[in-house]
């Protein structure tokens, strides 16, 4: 069988030597010639509203998924005429479009902050009096590691957000003091069966995802229940195949939905070493209607992103359970260049390892 993914970065090398135990081949397609998949199979590279050339991409796929959430929609609705696509184009559509992800959660009953479109500054003003203040403006499409977004902490804020970000259509979302940040990924096959991964805890800066703790510390079993079921919701509602990630507020016991993606996602890498079936097999297992593997955790983990530098191979390394993993991209401030998984049967071992590693690791 032979995959084609559409995005060419760390997500698709991974699944890649996810896929290849399993006999699977694949051929990528990316905008750039340079895209980290390339090391492991053909790349395509084209704009994704490049018809002729995604027509090519096509040719021979038994099926299309992605790892890169902004492919335009017609595109992919292009390439559902030539070929089998999941997760499917409506659940892609309603991920790139803050506004539709907000409305789809509201719709399904899974709780939200306060949100409501600003397509103008008028709108703005008036929807700043329904919401409140602090704020959240965002753009509601191609948002990702914390871009287009500005926190509102004052009235005076508004005109110089909608200066900057004015003439994209917006959201205007309530500042959420959340506890902490989690995320629940969950994955469905082609028959309907669903399992679960266990909720992680994540922490950001500068809107780009730190480092995740897996499971996430202080887990009551009702928010995995809580989470469980909002994943459940939206899986059935969107007839969704594949890995779905959904990020969540924790306040007060509840659980807020912030976001989803309909790909596999940053905070499950350390399902890699740490769970009995890594997040890259299971989406492959699931887009190919193969039985799903299990979720559960082995002991605990900690994954940590290295951003903008990579460490020496060897001090990471010479750590028990230590696990490196390099994209094969050129480095640049902010720009995501590997990451660290550290897994211990316990707490106590894996804080002895972070320690170890504190050159790269800060709680």
């Amino acid at each position: 069988m032979t995959i084609g993914v559409l995005g060419g970065g760390q997500l698709g090398r991974m699944l890649a030597l996810a896929g290849y135990p399993l006999g699977l081949h694949f051929r990528f397609f990316d905008p750039s010639p340079q895209a980290p998949a390339g090391n492991l199979a053909e790349v395509i590279s084209a704009n994704y509203d490049d018809l002729k050339s995604l027509e090519c991409f096509a040719a021979g796929l038994d099926l299309v998924t992605y790892e890169f959430e902004n492919v335009p929609a017609t595109s992919t609705h292009f390439l559902a005429k030539c070929v089998p696509i999941y997760p499917s184009p409506k659940a892609l559509e309603t991920a790139q479009d803050r506004l539709t992800e907000k409305t789809l959660f509201h719709r399904l009953g899974i709780p939200v902050p306060e949100f409501a479109p600003v397509n103008s500054s008028s709108d703005l003003e008036a929807t700043l009096k329904q919401v409140g203040l602090p704020a959240v403006l965002k753009t509601r499409r191609l948002g990702y590691d914390g871009k287009g977004q500005f926190v509102l902490r004052q009235h005076d804020d508004a005109q110089h957000a909608w200066e900057a970000m004015g003439g994209f259509p917006l959201l205007l979302e309530g500042f959420i003091h959340f506890e902490r940040e989690l995320s629940i990924l969950a994955v469905r096959g082609k028959n309907g069966e669903i399992r679960f991964y266990p909720l992680v805890e994540n922490h950001h800066q500068d809107g780009i995802l730190r480092h995740s703790l897996a499971p996430a510390p202080n887990l009551i079993p009702a928010l995995q229940t809580q989470a469980e079921d909002y994943a459940t919701r939206v899986l059935e509602a969107l007839d969704y195949v594949g890995v779905l990630a959904i990020e969540l507020f924790q306040c007060a016991g509840r659980l807020l939905a912030n976001e989803m993606a309909c790909r596999v996602h940053n905070s499950g890498h350390w399902t890699i070493e740490g769970a009995k079936t890594s997040q890259f097999e299971n989406h492959l297992r699931a887009i190919c209607g193969l039985p799903l593997g299990a979720t559960a955790a082995l002991g605990c983990s900690t994954m940590l992103n290295l951003i903008g530098t990579t460490p020496e191979p060897r001090q990471v390394l010479a750590i028990p359970e230590a696990h490196l993993h390099l994209y094969g991209k050129s480095a640049r401030p902010g720009r995501k260049l590997g990451h660290v998984t550290v897994r211990a049967d316990n707490q106590q071992t894996l804080e002895a390892r972070l320690e170890q590693l504190g050159f790269l690791f800060s709680p």
